[in-house]
């Protein structure tokens, strides 16, 4: 799409999404008002007004009446099914995450990944396949897609070092995720990457990840059943939450 095709709001967002992603803008800061955008960039009030109003929306800035609009801190945003790198969960534990990245290359969306990320079957995504270790026991294998649009430099990354996820996050900050678990079977080379025993489930979870209001990353995540719990707490908004039963491995690593 053209810059003269995409409305004057959106190029406007865009412009204020990238000083953040860029830390030009951090957390606290202040964004320029209407009136300072006006003035700036030409438009009209009411074209400002939508788009800090749509970045209120979707979580990038706090408008508060009669100071002004600040960066959100997205760091303080929780979720009920939280989403955390799987490496900062086994530092967590007080155990050593390690990765072996088997593919990193550019390869033609299959169905699943051109459905989850609106394009057309075939269209060309950046993809990396890695197991992730606990203390040298295989807890995850990752197979994740990106557009490359949204991160260009992607297969350029060392991915024994950074995980996918903490590096996309590093991109852009990412407005929602959407989780899908189930249970399956794995196929023979899953089963040869996670040393599972042959009559062992795995528990797979899909994710997608938002960002400029588009789906920009897929990912696949298969682990050994026996190896792997997905927990939660949930308290109610505007009650005191108490703790959760600790556990020894935390499933939200993704």
């Amino acid at each position: 799409m053209n810059a003269r095709a995409v409305p004057r709001y959106r190029q406007l967002k865009e412009l204020i999404i990238r000083r953040i992603s860029s830390g030009e803008l951090q957390p606290q800061d202040r964004v320029p008002s209407e009136n300072e955008l006006v003035d700036s960039t030409g438009v009209s009030r009411m074209t400002a007004n939508r788009a800090l109003r749509e970045l209120n929306d979707e979580g990038y800035v706090d408008r508060v009446a009669g100071v002004g609009t600040f960066v959100a801190d997205f760091k303080a945003v929780s979720h009920v099914l939280e989403v955390r790198n799987i490496a900062d969960e086994v530092a967590r534990r007080g155990h050593e995450h390690s990765a072996d990245v088997l593919i990193s290359a550019e390869t033609p969306a299959d169905n699943d990944a051109s459905a989850a990320l609106q394009t057309k079957p075939g269209t060309p995504l950046l993809y990396v396949r890695i197991v992730h270790f606990e203390n040298g026991i295989p807890i995850q294998l990752e197979d994740r897609y990106v557009l490359p649009d949204f991160a260009p430099a992607f297969l350029q990354q060392d991915f024994n070092e950074l995980t996918p996820s903490a590096y996309l996050s590093s991109v852009s900050p990412l407005q929602e995720a959407e989780h899908v678990v189930r249970a399956a079977m794995p196929d023979q080379e899953t089963k040869q990457k996670l040393e599972m025993s042959d009559d062992e489930p795995c528990l797979v979870v899909t994710r997608r990840t938002w960002a400029h209001g588009r789906p920009v990353s897929f990912a696949r995540l298969h682990h050994p059943g026996s190896r792997f719990e997905l927990s939660g707490h949930y308290a109610p908004p505007g009650t005191r939450a108490f703790g959760s039963r600790p556990t020894s491995g935390d499933g939200n690593n993704e």
